[in-house]
């Protein structure tokens, strides 16, 4: 790694591997300026905690992608998750009363089947991918499922979120992006679900009521309907697969750990939050816009910079984690920052959290053991998502 202290976010090998570097970071530059691509950093648990806490000072309206930030350009509505208030309490409201806790865990039984039929035809295989053959299936069926959308809709969505990504260019400004091309492939569905409602999330939608940001209380228009629409099936994909092709390279670097959770099932649910914690899905940073003059640890950060809060590295900083860099599902459960926190939270992080703990349930029941093939994985091409194209294995049926 070398003597000098570097934070570029582009670098293939930085971004194979980032956590050495966040680790000097945290104690040589915990206020850390990139002039190359004008960003400073956070990378402390406290520092990113409070700059994601505090939205006065750090703002989303210009996404939450270092690249899009320093666009300076506002994303559309109803895009919640790019915007501040009020705009941001008003879309995200109506969206947590449908995403809750209860309704999410209502769906077990949904999930289990579906993670059955995707492992099942594996059995005595000895081969299985975390993400091929589960983690880019399972989620987009279940989102489908929420919604009512048919299967072939959501595939062009998901190609929709991939040709996004491939829009960015790393450290260039680059505009929010162009979702009228895949929002086209849900106005149609749209338009048919208003002539013919159903108990799904979308006819929800349809009919919610809600105040928005000019205190004015309706209902959504059509395009909102297809926007929300078009966001849960990307996002909600997204998170969860990258969340269940973490779960299988990690425990499978952790053989003796797996063999604690195969054994004891309750463990389950801490051993998901520590793979959260220790392999964040939605990858090791997010971006805000610094609104205020402002100063840490006696560096200066000028209003209008963009800035990165380092959550990778907040997770796994010894100041708030005991041996932070080891990977421990019998660790002090304290909360980490992988689903974001406070207002910006992820509305969908208990539907990921169900996902995950039922796959890996439903996988050790079939795979007690596994290996992995990293000679045959392929990691994202992507440097806003630190996540897997394939997580191959050889397993050892039950």
């Amino acid at each position: 790694m070398g003597s000098e202290l570097r934070w570029d976010p582009y670098d293939v090998d930085i971004f194979a591997n980032p956590y050495p570097y966040l680790r000097r970071l945290r104690e040589e530059a915990p206020v850390y300026y990139n002039e190359q691509y004008d960003f400073y950093a956070v990378s402390r648990f406290e520092d990113v905690e409070r700059c994601l806490s505090n939205r006065d000072i750090f703002l989303s309206r210009f996404g939450v992608v270092l690249e899009h930030v320093k666009r300076r350009q506002s994303f559309p509505l109803p895009f919640f998750i790019f915007q501040d208030p009020p705009i941001h309490t008003a879309y995200r409201g109506l969206v947590t009363r449908i995403f809750t806790p209860a309704k999410m865990n209502a769906l077990q039984g949904q999930i289990r089947a579906y993670c059955a039929n995707a492992l099942d035809p594996l059995i005595g295989t000895g081969k299985f991918d975390f993400v091929r053959d589960l983690g880019a299936e399972m989620p987009m069926r279940v989102i489908g499922m929420l919604l009512g959308i048919p299967e072939p809709e959501l595939k062009t969505v998901q190609k929709g979120v991939a040709s996004e990504k491939k829009r960015i260019k790393p450290g260039q400004p680059q505009p929010p992006p162009q979702y009228g091309s895949f929002t086209e492939s849900l106005s149609d569905y749209v338009d048919w679900r208003i002539k013919n409602p159903s108990d799904d999330l979308t006819t929800t939608l349809i009919n919610a009521e809600f105040v928005d940001e000019r205190g004015v209380k309706r209902k959504l228009m059509r395009e909102e309907v297809i926007a929300y629409c078009n966001l849960f099936a990307g996002a909600g994909n997204e998170s969860t697969n990258g969340l269940i092709g973490w779960t299988g390279k990690v425990l499978g670097e952790h053989p003796d750990q797996r063999r604690q959770i195969y054994e004891n099932r309750a463990l389950i649910p801490q051993a998901i939050e520590e793979v959260l914690r220790y392999e964040p899905p939605g990858g090791v940073c997010v971006a805000r816009f610094v609104a205020e003059d402002i100063e840490l640890h006696g560096v200066k950060i000028p209003k209008g910079s963009s800035l990165a809060c380092l959550n990778g590295s907040a997770n796994r900083d010894d100041r708030r984690f005991v041996e932070g860099d080891k990977f421990n599902i019998h660790r002090e459960r304290l909360s980490h920052l992988s689903f974001g926190v406070g207002f910006h939270a992820c509305v969908g992080n208990a539907l990921a959290r169900v996902e995950a703990r039922i796959a890996l349930d439903e996988i050790l029941n079939r795979f007690p053991e596994w290996e992995l093939d990293m000679s045959s994985a392929s990691m994202l091409p992507s440097t806003t998502t630190r996540g897997w194209n394939s997580v191959p294995t050889f397993t050892q049926s039950a």
